[in-house]
């Protein structure tokens, strides 16, 4: 059944269920209305924005695409979709370009604090006892696109147009949190002696402030009451009183209701009244109407009562003294500064628009028309200034680019004299060299403007153009004139007329040629003549050329024959020609030979001609040539004879012309000039690339040479070899000397200039272009200077002040009131006017003093007035004079007036001295030497303006100098003063040398020796060697070998014919055999062989060992004459040439004939020879050979810069043997193109530096540590080999040690309560001129304040509010002292530069009834330097009782309180480990479980107590039974360890009760239970007349949660 309850339920919530129901039905009754309104559900879905398109700016467009999707995803057309929801299709937005960069940009703020990064639960974790070291943290910092011109933030789109988004947030480490640390606490204050109650208190001192969320700083205080051994009896409290005064109330006038007609006054110290009277007294001006700067002098009042020392107010009778304090004073009425209105805004700094956009500004200012006085508000700022917005109607600003002239003339000079200073120009100059520009800043010209480019291209100053300047110096290259290189001479020619086309005369030319191998370069560079020629007589164009057959007899074998004879015309150079040319008629076609028979002598054929033994005839020998023939056989009986030996050889004449050959020697072109006859051409580019104006002509001499002899009439030459005097040139354009514009006038100063100096303005010019070719030369003035006009001289301005007014005291009135005392006396006031005048006297606003000096003379003064008891004195006496000698002192001297001589007070001189006494000024100075020697520094000689450039060498670099040592000059009581006492230029000079560098110094090239090679390459080596180590910095050598030497090897050729071996004919065959009879058989024959140089015209012969040793000829061989029976064979004839691939299977031949037939029928040799074509052996092939190339050869006058590389071509036979090019030529082999290139050698420079900078300011205005400086700049590095810069590139020098005055602050006085005990009062200090030596210390001196100048400090700076606490007021202590600079570390490093210094004050109670108006304390941090890490350790004392002392300890062994982490906290109690749980036992000192008296240890194996055991009859006694377990055991110790393990133990070792203790009272509790029931159904009556029991619920005994179990 259901309870009331459970129905109320149910109804409820079916009526819930119906309404839900009925609320589902409308809902879908309404969706099928929809469904059959519009049969297919559609909606819009748009796609992604597009780029922004159109105009640059705000007025871009973005589109995208839109569709009408089904919402099963198919897509319809957009008539479907409900048009009233349809998404824009489009939109504006800012279309990003490449200038916007200059509008936008990224703004970034700076990193926030760095916060612990957030658990899973989205809350930063708390402080956690995990945190070792330091904590991951996260920081964030604000990134947003701003517009650049009025910092308006604009969509982050834009800025990522040009550089990515900067990163918002970073990791970072917090450090854990850290305690406030404080120090220990000082001992308890002392106790007064007496009945009342007192306090006790002890403090101590912040050392460390809490960081990073950690504890604050704990109480600095403690306090406790005394032990008083009685306390007072009752109404005998022995007190104190003290009179305390309050502060003084603000300054004021007295109001009208304080002065009645009747003179007597009421007071009223209320102070909301604003109705002001002002005062006729005697010392008070009438102000009726005050100007708002006028003075006004007011009163100010103080409150005075008694207190007890206990806190509480007493009587005032009680603490009344014989002089009341002061309880009325007059004061100046405070008054604010005073300015003007601000004037207008000035026009915008921004006169332009630029690319930037960014913001000009405008200021605007006020003047000061009157201080503040009184403690009155300080004048505001006077200076405002403001961004103001560009215009877009302003012009564009100009824009400013590097311009540079042309450059100027290369200078090898100024290299050649780095490395020789002592060279001197001897002739044309060439190689490597330094060319310089003139770099200038310059207004970029616009293309529309290029006609004014003239004007526009004045220079301006060098700041407007950003960027690097470009450089104004470079190395460059003066092409070296190399000469042509020319092969040998030729042979000579044969005689021919000088025009064979046309020949004329007798008279012809024999000529030799030689031919250029390299040409030459440069314009100097000179080719020598390549024809020679000497007059002949009987020339001939045209030659018969004959050639000999066989001999053929005519009748029979032998006897007389003829020879056929072949005749070929050919011209002059060798060619075949038609024989018509040839003037001679041809010769016989047959010549007569002869054949000799069996018996007759035979001799063989004629050998070549021999080359002539001279190349031309002199007086003394003509040239000869010879030719013979050997007797190969001799004659028999009948037989012809031999012919006489002198009929074996034949002589003949030649080259018997003169030695003096005649060529044609030409001069240097000459320039190129106009030709009229020449039609000019346009303007055109030239064969080196310059524009050049037309075609004009150049000439040049040509004249007739004899050798040895010299010029000789031109028609000694032959014409035809004539070189041409004329030859076309392309014409350089004249080039006008182009210069800027002036420069504008530098500016006069607009303000006005101290003294009557003159000030001077400028303007220059820059020579762009040079004049060339005749154009226009450049003007002589390019530097112009003028005085400045209508400069105005600045007015000087100071204060006047005027006379002291009298001393103004309280009204009359006002004193009576308040004091009761009407005495016209005591402290008062004094006021002054101070005026601005000018040095003509004249007037002038507060504003010119206030900009000339440091402050305003002060306008108001305390002053006294005394009263009847005051002590009065006459003015001081001028100081007595001072004698010459320096140990005197003066004086000056008062005296007491009137009553004051009588008493008693007044004659106290300590005071009230009567007489001052000082050392008199001593004119004795001492000076000391003081810093380091300055650089050394050479002196400046007189420099010239120079255009151009710079060089090291032009100044001075190193030789004897000065170097400086500043003084300290001081008075003999040690003041500072002024150096010039001492030393007319403050220092101390001595001289010093720079040493100069010396560079590597190597010996001239030596010659070149000769080639290794006397045929074909070769190699020519020359040398250097070290002469001079370098040193100093000098220019280092190059590398050297292991003599000291450097070497330059270049490839050399030699004409393998040039030496050649020349041989004699052989000498008639010698016969062995010693029969005289028998003249024929083996012999030998002999001849001369000479080394002759082919280039000696005289033939003379040379050394043998220049020809070449392996193809010396043989001089002797063996020879045989035949005898008159034998066959007789000619010399064999040449061997047929072999083909060019020297193909083994080819044959050569070679062949014979017979001259005379064997007597008898023998046979005779052979009559050819065949072999085959074998590789170097009879066959030869031929390539050219290159060698490297050589290293760079410059030309003899140049050092580096452009020079030539070759390599050389020669001949190379197969077998590696060289040989004459010619043998190359002859085969047409394919020649290498190129046998020189240019290169180029590196300039050797050294270090160019610019001239000294002037010497900076002092870089202190006084005292010690002053220095000045100078630098010098790198215009061109080392280059090379060249001498290294120096390390040093500015010089410093002390500066002359001037005295420092300076104003200084001295201590605050006690607080001076003006006649109180305690309470408020004031402070003062004073303000003193000392001098020092630039660091104001203990040793500062005071001297006269006129040498400090006026006095920069205001009066609340001397003066300052402070309080004397009366007994029984809780106040704070004084500052605690500032602790060591402390940082913050990680494992012992820092990650912070800035260290922290902490101080405090605490309070201290001193009555129990105060200690609730206690102020707070107080704790004070600032930054410092130089700080320290310090860990934080836990120390502990020895144990003592189970307890120790355990505190914390810093690093550098103070004791602290805070620091160390309090998780690691080692115990102050020790306890056992485990706990001692079982019954009477307890913890032991030495950290065990032992048992209570009466009892006695049962110990487990494992060395734990296993209970306690009482010892029996230990009730009666009361011996303290300590034992172990091994005392107490049985008997049978090994039977009770065998049954120890399992005997009953129902508790754990610590204590608790074992596991199966419950599992049998669990079963004895069931087992209990079922007996109970048991016995309950045995001894139940069974009821009659029941055949079936009703059923039983069975009873559970489990518990299943309910309640009610």
């Amino acid at each position: 059944m259901f309870s009331k309850g459970n129905l109320a339920v149910i109804c409820w919530l079916w009526r819930s269920m119906r309404k839900l129901f009925l609320l589902l039905s409308l809902l879908l009754s309404h969706a099928a209305h929809l469904e059959g309104k519009k049969d297919n559900q559609f909606i819009w879905k748009p796609g992604p924005w597009g780029r922004c398109t159109g105009d640059c700016g705000p007025g871009g467009v973005q589109s995208r695409a839109l569709w009408c999707f089904h919402l099963e995803g198919w897509t319809g057309h957009l008539s479907n979709c409900d048009e009233s929801n349809r998404p824009p299709k489009e939109r504006s937005c800012f279309r990003v370009c490449d200038w916007h960069s200059d509008l936008f940009q990224w703004e970034v703020s700076d990193w926030h604090h760095c916060v612990l990064v957030p658990s899973n639960l989205g809350q930063a974790r708390p402080r956690t006892a995990e945190c070792v070291t330091a904590q991951h943290g996260l920081q964030h910092r604000a990134v947003r696109c701003i517009q650049k011109l009025n910092r308006t933030v604009v969509v982050n789109e834009i800025c990522e147009h040009f550089a990515p988004q900067p990163p918002t947030e970073q990791a970072c480490l917090i450090p854990c949190p850290r305690d406030c640390v404080v120090s220990e606490f000082s001992q308890w204050s002392e106790c007064s002696r007496g009945c009342q109650r007192q306090l006790q208190h002890r403090i101590r001192a912040a050392i460390s402030p809490p960081l990073y969320g950690g504890s604050q700083c704990p109480n600095l205080t403690e306090s406790r009451a005394c032990d008083t051994p009685m306390s007072c009896p009752l109404g005998e409290e022995e007190y104190t009183f003290s009179l305390k005064v309050g502060p003084w109330s603000k300054c004021r006038l007295p109001h009208l209701k304080e002065i009645s007609l009747s003179g007597r006054t009421v007071l009223d110290f209320s102070s909301d009244s604003k109705e002001r009277v002002t005062f006729r007294h005697q010392s008070y001006k009438p102000h009726h109407h005050p100007k708002p700067w006028d003075l006004e002098i007011g009163y100010q009042t103080r409150q005075v009562w008694c207190t007890r020392s206990d806190g509480r107010n007493a009587v005032l009778s009680l603490c009344m003294q014989d002089s009341f304090p002061l309880t009325v004073q007059s004061c100046i009425m405070p008054k604010d500064c005073e300015t003007t209105e601000w004037s207008s805004w000035s026009p915008c700094s921004k006169t332009c628009r630029s690319e930037s956009l960014s913001p000009g500004f405008r200021s605007r200012s006020r003047k000061v028309k009157h201080v503040a006085i009184g403690g009155g508000k300080e004048c505001p700022e006077l200076l405002e200034k403001e961004a103001c917005i560009v215009e877009e109607l302003l012009q564009p600003c100009h824009r400013y680019s590097w311009r540079t002239s042309e450059w100027k003339e290369c200078q090898v000079s100024l290299l050649l004299e780095q490395q020789d200073p002592r060279w001197h120009v001897t002739g044309p100059v060439c190689g490597g060299g330094i060319q310089t520009r003139d770099v200038y800043c310059a207004q970029s010209i616009p293309a529309s403007t290029i006609q004014k480019a003239k004007e526009v291209s004045r220079p301006v100053k060098k700041t407007l153009c950003l960027g690097p300047a470009p450089s104004a110096s470079q190395l460059c290259n003066i092409p070296c004139s190399t000469d042509c290189i020319v092969s040998s001479w030729s042979d000579w020619g044969l005689c021919i007329h000088e025009n064979c086309r046309d020949p004329q005369g007798r008279k012809g030319f024999r000529m030799r040629r030689r031919h250029v191998l390299m040409e030459s370069t440069g314009s100097a560079g000179h080719c020598p003549h390549l024809v020679e020629s000497i007059p002949c007589e009987d020339p001939m164009c045209y030659r018969w050329l004959v050639s000999e057959g066989i001999c053929i007899p005519d009748h029979g074998k032998c006897g007389l024959g003829h020879r056929v004879l072949k005749a070929i015309c050919q011209n002059d150079q060798g060619e075949d020609v038609s024989g018509s040319l040839c003037p001679a008629s041809p010769p016989p076609e047959r010549m007569a030979c002869e054949i000799p028979c069996r018996m007759d002598c035979v001799l063989s054929e004629w050998t070549e001609w021999s080359s002539c033994s001279q190349s031309c005839s002199n007086k003394n020998s003509d040239g000869k040539q010879t030719r013979s023939r050997t007797i190969l056989a001799l004659a028999g009986e009948g037989g012809k004879p031999c012919p006489p030996s002198q009929a074996l050889q034949e002589y003949r004449s030649c080259n018997d012309h003169s030695c003096m050959q005649l060529y044609w020697e030409t001069l240097p072109w000459g320039p190129c000039s106009e030709d009229t006859l020449v039609t000019a051409l346009n303007a055109t580019i030239g064969w080196n690339g310059e524009a050049t104006c037309g075609v004009g002509i150049q000439t040049r001499r040509v004249f007739c040479v004899k050798s040895h002899v010299g010029q000789v009439m031109t028609k000694r030459c032959p014409d035809s070899t004539r070189p041409e005097t004329v030859r076309p040139c392309l014409l350089p354009c004249k080039k006008d000397c182009i210069v800027t514009a002036f420069s504008e006038w530098t500016p006069c100063p607009r303000s006005c200039q101290p003294g009557n100096a003159t000030v001077k303005q400028s303007r220059y010019r820059i020579i762009i272009q040079e004049a060339a070719n005749g154009g226009q030369e450049c003007p002589d003035t390019l530097f112009e200077e003028r005085e400045c006009e209508d400069i105005s001289l600045c007015p000087m301005y100071r204060w006047k002040p005027q006379k002291w007014s009298p001393c103004i005291l309280v009204p009359e009135s006002v004193r009576q009131g308040i004091m009761g005392s009407s005495e016209p006396c005591g402290k008062g006031v004094q006021t002054r006017v101070v005026s601005c005048i000018s040095d003509d006297n004249q007037s002038a606003e507060v504003m010119e003093c206030l900009k000339q000096t440091n402050g305003m003379p002060p306008l108001v003064q305390e002053c006294a007035v005394p009263c009847r008891d005051d002590c009065t004195f006459t003015v001081w006496s001028r100081f007595t004079p001072c004698s010459a000698n320096c140990e005197t002192s003066r004086s000056r001297r008062r005296q007491l007036t009137g009553k004051s001589r009588k008493k008693e007070k007044c004659q106290d001189s300590d005071l009230y001295p009567l007489i001052e006494t000082e050392l008199c000024p001593c004119d004795v100075f001492i000076s000391q030497p003081y810093g380091n020697w300055s650089d050394c520094i050479l002196p400046e000689g007189r420099r010239e303006p120079q255009r151009g450039f710079r060089i090291q060498g032009d100044g001075k670099e190193c030789g004897k100098g000065v170097r400086f040592r500043a003084i300290a000059c001081s008075d003999k009581n040690g003041r500072p003063v002024d150096p010039s006492h001492c030393s007319s230029s403050g220092y101390i000079q001595e001289e010093c040398v720079i040493p100069c560098p010396f560079d590597c110094k190597l010996s001239d090239w030596s010659s070149w020796g000769s080639c290794s090679s006397s045929c074909g390459i070769g190699v020519r080596i020359r040398s250097k060697w070290l002469k001079e180590k370098p040193y100093n910095g000098g220019r280092p050598c190059p590398r050297l070998d292991l003599k000291n030497q450097v070497h330059e090897a270049v490839p050399c050729y030699s004409e393998c014919n040039q030496y050649s071996w020349v041989v004699e004919h052989w000498s008639p065959c010698k016969i062995h055999n010693e029969l005289r009879s028998l003249r024929c058989g083996g012999g030998t024959q002999s001849r001369k062989i000479r080394c002759m140089n082919a280039a000696d015209g005289e033939g003379g012969a040379v050394d043998n060992s220049l020809c070449n040793q392996d193809e010396i000829p043989p001089e002797t061989q063996s020879c045989s004459l035949l005898c008159p029976s034998e066959c007789v064979m000619s010399e064999w004839g040449p061997w047929s040439k072999c083909p060019q691939s020297c193909d083994p299977h080819s044959m050569q031949r070679r062949t014979r004939h017979l001259l005379r037939p064997p007597l008898n029928s023998r046979t005779c040799a052979e009559d050819s020879q065949v072999r085959p074509c074998l590789l170097n052996e009879n066959c030869f092939q031929f390539q050219y050979n290159l060698t490297e190339w050589s290293t760079c050869q410059l030309s003899e006058n140049a050092t580096c810069g452009q020079g030539v590389r070759t390599r050389l071509l020669s001949c190379v036979r197969s077998d590696g043997k060289p040989v004459g090019v010619d043998q190359c030529e002859q085969r047409n082999l394919e020649k290498p193109q190129k046998v020189s290139i240019h290169c180029l050698v590196e300039c050797v420079v050294n270090c160019q530096l610019s001239g000294w900078t002037a010497w900076t300011e002092c870089s202190k205005t006084c005292g010690h540590g002053g220095r000045m400086s100078r630098t010098r700049f790198i215009i061109m590095p080392t280059q090379g080999e060249g001498r290294p810069c120096p390390t040093e590139l500015t010089q410093q020098k002390t500066c002359p040690v001037t005295p420092c005055y300076s104003w200084v602050l001295g201590n605050w006085s006690t607080c001076k309560l003006e006649g109180g005990d305690c309470g408020e009062g004031f402070q003062i200090r004073s303000l003193s001129c000392v001098v020092h030596n630039g660091s104001i210390s203990d040793l500062a001196i005071s001297v006269d304040d006129a040498l400090c100048g006026e006095m920069p400090f205001q009066d609340s700076i001397l003066k300052q509010p402070c309080s004397v606490p009366c007994p029984g007021d809780c106040h704070l202590t004084e500052w605690s002292e500032w602790s060591t600079c402390e940082l913050t570390c990680i494992n012992g490093r820092s990650f912070e530069t800035m260290g922290r210094q902490s101080r405090s004050r605490t309070f201290i109670v001193q009555s129990f009834e105060n200690q609730d108006s206690c102020p707070q304390q107080v704790l004070e941090t600032r930054p410092c330097t130089g700080g320290k890490c310090y860990h934080y350790t836990w120390k502990a004392s020895l144990w003592n009782n189970n307890e120790r002392t355990v505190w914390c300890q810093r690093s550098d062994g103070i004791n602290v309180t805070g620091g160390c982490s309090p998780q690691a906290r080692p115990a102050a109690i020790r306890q056992c480990n485990p706990a001692c749980r079982k019954p009477f036992s307890y913890c032991t000192q030495g950290g065990v479980c032992g048992c209570e008296k009466g009892y006695i240890e049962i110990m487990r194996s494992n060395g734990f107590l296993d209970y306690c055991m009482k010892v029996p009859g230990s009730d009666d006694k009361k011996a303290d039974a300590k034992n172990l377990a091994g005392k107490n055991r049985p008997v049978n110790s090994k039977i009770h360890d065998i049954f120890k393990g399992w005997s009953l133990q129902p508790l754990d070792p610590d204590g608790r009760v074992k596991i199966w203790v419950y599992g049998v009272s669990g079963g004895g509790f069931l087992i209990m239970i079922f007996l109970v029931f048991t016995s309950y159904l045995l001894c139940k009556k069974p009821k009659p007349h029941q055949s079936t029991p009703p059923q039983q619920k069975p009873l559970t005994l489990a518990y299943d949660g309910d309640l009610d179990m």
